[in-house]
């Protein structure tokens, strides 16, 4: 890779002052102004204010994955996803990992560690979703899910995973992101290098 490439420097717009456009249970949405340093120019952009979330690929002992179906009332369908969900004020990223996938899944692991941080949707959005590995996961109780939750686990073969992603079957883009941080995982499980 050039180093051209590797790090580029275009003009860095300076923030200026927020005002609050709306407040939701979920999120915040803010106007923010910035201003070119060079051309002088002024926009408000609109920024939705978010807290973190998390994403769960869980790894059974025969090479399983935790998969959760549910409805998405954005898309108005149901989507097959990893686990997830949102990270306390103050919580760890692994930890809330941990606790998101036994609330949905009643599932419990051996070894919890972060695969990887992604920023959802950087050109409005201004929070991460951290994609932890959780390993060894057995059914360990019964999922309590949140009020407006209903899903469905299941646990296909990881190969069988990557061929629904493939077919275009996945589509939530968190879970393509922490499918793509788990291939050289697995592909170091699958040859033995693990």
């Amino acid at each position: 890779m050039s180093s051209d490439f590797a790090n580029p420097q275009p003009s860095r717009w300076e923030k200026g002052a927020s005002r609050s456009l709306a407040s939701t249970r979920i999120f915040d949405v803010r106007g923010v102004e910035f201003r070119h340093p060079v051309r002088g120019t002024r926009r408000e952009f609109v920024v939705i204010d978010a807290p973190d979330w998390v994403n769960v690929i869980a790894l059974t002992p025969d090479h399983r994955l935790v998969m959760v179906n549910q409805f998405r009332y954005g898309t108005d369908a149901f989507s097959w996803e990893i686990p997830g969900g949102v990270i306390d004020a103050g919580e760890d990223p692994v930890s809330a990992g941990v606790r998101e996938l036994l609330e949905e899944t009643g599932y419990g692991g051996q070894r919890a560690r972060l695969l990887g941080s992604v920023n959802p949707n950087p050109a409005i959005m201004n929070n991460r979703c951290h994609l932890v590995l959780v390993e060894e996961v057995v059914r360990t109780a019964e999922q309590e899910w949140d009020t407006d939750e209903e899903i469905l686990v299941a646990s296909p073969s990881v190969d069988e995973v990557y061929g629904l992603a493939h077919s275009g079957r996945i589509t939530h883009s968190l879970v393509l992101n922490g499918l793509l941080l788990f291939a050289p995982v697995w592909d170091r499980i699958k040859s033995g290098r693990a």
